[in-house]
């Protein structure tokens, strides 16, 4: 029985790449890559040759990884919407690895976070494997194969050639970081790490912590006793409990440590405390043998009810959540971390406590950013399973669509994407729901079962056209649900497992939502009191919504509704409508990270901060001004004087708004919470602002003489940057497709008076310095 779902345990935030892998000495491999896109009519016999060392690659491109060539390639309408009319292709990429083995009886791996997609990887001209999946992190141990004379050249074959094979845009390419790691022969297991709170009050903590070795040894008929040591460090670095055990080579061993007086991880303050574990010989061996990992740590419990929703650290709440895919504009999904800090802050100052990893496992710094800045994580492993979804080719929801898919590989490889997306994200505290799928249930699409021809709420019609049963019965549905929720289970009991269900009619008729702790509901709030009463014990949420304010007002109501997840959080690139939509302009913040009006009204309700924001919609003959704030009442005015006279209010959204003739100066809008913002009256293009706020972002803005943002203005402007590599330009207009399918690309339009530059910091320290152009306005520089 679901009566009430206690989760208490300790988890980590994996900062740096031990923590991802959790042993050996890491070192960061994305300098210096040659690149190569071919296509289907490459010449097959030297496409043979080039993972082979000998190959002659110096006429390649050198990249620097991530690196997605998608982005790079101009859009096409005759290319798939679904992946916003980019394409895919091949790609071969190849690198020169510095001189392997440092120590004798080291041995060397390459991880990889994750490559799109198809993703065959060799060394010297070895296979060492190939990972269908585009956001599996794999690691392959490349010892064997080294020249322990000479040069060794690692090539990886990407195969994104069926470019549609997902409804969203993936990128193409080794899109995340690859490391080099060295290693001793017996080390610590790669993501062998594992939390387990046993209890937690005021003055202690006992924490179980599960240490596991591999041994990689040709011959293991030799054992080798080892020591492993425990330590756990408090924010200042001070050792706070340790533990010591003796472990075999090929074992996993589990360790008590009691923590006095400890810190909680929450929202509002994430706090981290680092993990240490060292391994050693109990004897002095020939071959040392000796490694070490660190990782954060955050302890905090979860509490899930089907009356009373949620609760972190005893703490009943509402999550405030939104979906998130894994690109970022002109960067594709090749995106710095310092780009996904800065839309989480803006995201979290706008009242966001959770995010939705959309619809696979992203990359593993996003999820470190998240237990740094406090933001709650439901971590999903696919949007696909054994039958492919439509995918549309021409516009969203129009024409005929195309069947490519991660179906394909679904059986042979899922349960290991399942388990090993577990097992490397476990560690991470933010984390407080694995999703086994999205929308895997829609039905028709392409499961059907009979329940479809008894009608939707007032059963007078069928649902999604009736049933079909030439398709498959979605009673399949269930019984893959049981066998993935077991895998995760298996490997982290401590969080409930969850689906974000299309269908939930449909569903209900199958084994699905037993199978899981947790359901997820798509866009059906209608049947959240419905189901409450009909399935006492099951735990409900709203895993995607609308914007809409009844869409919150069915959260907020219900106290057994724990939060729901807005789609989306960001605009993103593919799922677009007709040519020439770049993408979704579902989110609060558009494709340069910059907040919208939409983000606004989500602040004005999510937000514990005061709120105030106003904008100008034209409404028949009248300037409507809208005004979004979580205040009682506000007053407007216009240079200074009060006009409007009392706000009305818009029932649909709970609004205020004013309707005026046109206002002819600066408009400001004073809330009754002390918020306030202004619209300024602006002139013409007058001169460009140069910004930046960190060593990635370069803002660019076209003001008037009086230095106020002119929103009209769509001038075309240039950057130059030395001493830094620019990325790309976004301008956040998701209608402007020049602004894919450059190589280098350093100028763009302006869109609403701005753009925001991407920079990435070359090696060494140095002045940079950055320079910006445009037609008939005076040339601005600045340099830091």
């Amino acid at each position: 029985m679901k009566k009430l779902l206690p989760f208490l345990f300790l988890l980590t935030v994996l900062g740096k790449a031990q923590a991802q892998v959790s042993f050996g000495q890491p070192s960061l491999l994305n300098d210096d890559w040659r690149f190569l896109r071919v296509d289907s009519a490459w010449n097959v016999f030297e496409s043979a040759d080039m993972k082979n060392a000998s190959y002659d690659d110096s006429d390649w491109r050198t990249v620097t990884l991530p690196h997605d060539w998608g982005v790079e390639q101009p859009m096409s309408p005759d290319k798939g919407s679904c992946q916003g009319y980019l394409p895919g292709g091949i790609g071969w990429y190849r690198k020169v690895l510095p001189h392997p083995l440092t120590r004798t009886g080291d041995q060397q791996f390459l991880y990889f976070e994750g490559v799109y997609n198809h993703a065959e990887v060799f060394l010297n001209g070895h296979r060492l494997g190939m990972r269908p999946s585009g956001f599996a992190s794999v690691l392959y141990n490349i010892t064997p194969y080294l020249n322990k004379e000479g040069e060794n050249v690692v090539a990886v074959r990407v195969d994104h050639s069926q470019e549609a094979d997902s409804r969203w845009y993936t990128g193409s390419g080794i899109n995340r970081n690859v490391w080099l790691i060295t290693a001793p022969k017996v080390h610590l297991a790669q993501w062998g790490t594992a939390y387990r709170l046993k209890s937690i009050d005021k003055k202690k903590a006992v924490v179980e912590v599960d240490v596991e070795t591999t041994d990689d040894r040709t011959d293991k008929s030799a054992p080798i006793r080892l020591k492993a040591v425990v330590e756990l460090k408090d924010a200042q670095g001070k050792v706070v409990a340790s533990a010591t055990t003796n472990i075999g080579t090929q074992e996993k061993k589990t360790v008590l440590l009691t923590v006095k007086n400890p810190h909680r991880w929450s929202l509002d303050t994430p706090y981290l405390y680092t993990l240490k574990t060292i391994l050693s010989p109990l004897s002095s061996l020939p071959s040392p043998l000796n490694d070490q990992s660190e990782v954060k740590v955050g302890l905090r419990t979860l509490d899930f009810s089907p009356d009373r929703g949620f609760a972190l650290n005893g703490e009943w709440m509402k999550v405030k959540g939104v979906c998130i895919h894994d690109d970022a504009g002109v960067l594709g999904t090749a995106v710095p971390k310092e780009v996904w800090k800065r839309r989480l802050v803006e995201l979290k100052d706008i009242g966001v406590n959770a995010i939705r990893m959309s619809h696979n496992p992203h990359a593993p710094e996003f999820y470190d950013l998240c237990d740094e800045l406090g933001l709650l994580v439901m971590d999903e492993a696919s949007d696909e399973w054994e039958f492919p979804k439509r995918k549309w080719m021409k516009g969203w929801n129009q024409g005929r669509p195309g069947y490519q898919g991660t179906y394909t590989y679904f059986e042979e490889w899922i349960d290991r994407d399942v388990a090993d997306m577990v097992r490397r994200d476990r560690c991470h505290p933010s984390i407080f729901l694995w999703s086994i799928g999205n929308e895997v249930d829609y039905p028709n699409d392409p499961y059907s079962h009979p329940v479809l021809d008894r009608g939707g709420d007032d059963f007078t019609q069928p649902m999604y056209g009736g049933y079909k049963p030439d398709q498959p019965n979605a009673e399949r549905i269930g019984r893959i649900a049981q066998r993935l929720a077991k895998i995760v289970k298996a490997i982290d009991p401590s969080r409930p497992t969850t689906g974000a269900l299309a269908g939930v009619v449909m569903s209900n008729e199958t084994a699905y939502p037993e199978a899981i702790d947790v359901v997820g509901y798509n866009y059906t709030e209608s049947r959240y009191k419905e189901d409450h009463l009909k399935y006492p014990n099951r735990i409900i949420y709203g895993s995607e919504n609308r914007h809409d304010l009844p869409a919150w007002r069915a959260v907020s109501e219900n106290e057994h509704i724990f939060g729901q997840f807005l789609w989306t959080g960001i605009d993103y690139l593919g799922e677009s409508g007709p040519w020439p939509a770049r993408g979704s302009s579902a989110g609060l913040l558009d494709l340069a990270g910059q907040r919208k009006p939409q983000g606004w009204y989500r602040a004005a309700l999510w937000s514990d901060k005061p709120v105030c924001f106003i904008y100008k919609r034209r409404q028949g003959r009248h300037q409507r001004i809208v005004c979004y704030t979580n205040a009682p009442t506000a007053r407007l005015f216009n240079d200074g004087q009060p006009i409007g006279g009392e706000p009305r209010r818009d029932r649909r959204d709970g609004s205020f708004y004013w309707e005026l003739d046109e206002p002819t100066g600066t408009l400001r809008c004073e809330a009754a919470n002390g918020a306030s913002y202004e619209i300024k009256k602006t002139g013409v293009p007058h001169a460009l602002r140069l910004t930046t706020d960190s060593l990635c972002h370069v803002f660019v803005e076209i003001v008037d003489e009086n230095g106020n943002r002119v929103e009209q203005a769509d001038n075309e402007v240039s950057l130059y940057v030395q001493g830094t590599r620019l990325l790309g330009l976004e301008n956040g207009n998701i209608m402007d497709v020049s602004v894919a399918g450059r190589r280098q690309p350093n100028r763009l339009r302006t869109h609403q008076g701005r753009l925001v530059g991407f920079i990435q910091p070359q090696k060494g320290n140095g002045e940079v310095s950055i320079r910006a152009t445009s037609p008939f306005l005076p040339p601005v520089e600045i340099k830091f």
